[in-house]
């Protein structure tokens, strides 16, 4: 009894990881490149790389945070400066959709980020939309929105 309970266990567990993964099998190309590339964001917001982020974002590029909605130059100091330091975004999952030359991806994350002297661990779905010019795409906004831990993407 213990082993069918444990099994079912196991089973159920496995459903619950999978529902959360992207499926990168039945992404095409183009979604394949801006979800690596938004993923490459995260990590370039961690090491506080202004060089890579500065080509990514549009010159009319808006972020949305909690405390408040700027622009590139602003986004780029704050980065710079440490004011927000991303520290580490978890992915648990991602949702994509290509429109024409518009892609906009969801994430949803765990945030830790040195904010006003300490570590702050937030849950998000971050929007991001990106439009492709010429042979590259450029991030157009960038939104937080706070939600529960139990908050899930619909596909």
């Amino acid at each position: 009894m213990k082993k069918s309970i444990f099994g079912l266990f196991l089973f159920v567990l496995t459903l619950a990881v999978n529902a959360q993964t992207p499926n990168t099998a039945t992404l095409n190309t183009e979604e394949q490149e801006v979800i690596n590339l938004s993923k490459d964001k995260w990590q370039w917001m961690a090491d506080k790389n202004i060089d890579k982020l500065t080509p990514l974002f549009h010159d009319k590029s808006k972020f949305v945070h909690m405390s408040g909605t700027w622009k590139k130059d602003e986004e780029l100091e704050i980065i710079k400066s440490g004011s927000i330091w991303y520290k580490k975004a978890d992915v648990k999952d991602v949702a994509i959709e290509l429109i024409d030359d518009t892609a906009i991806v969801w994430n949803r994350i765990t945030l830790t980020a040195f904010v006003r002297g300490s570590d702050v661990v937030t849950e998000f779905t971050v929007t991001e939309v990106y439009q492709k010019e010429k042979k590259d795409w450029k991030l157009l906004a960038l939104t937080f929105s706070s939600v529960r831990d139990t908050h899930v993407i619909k596909h």
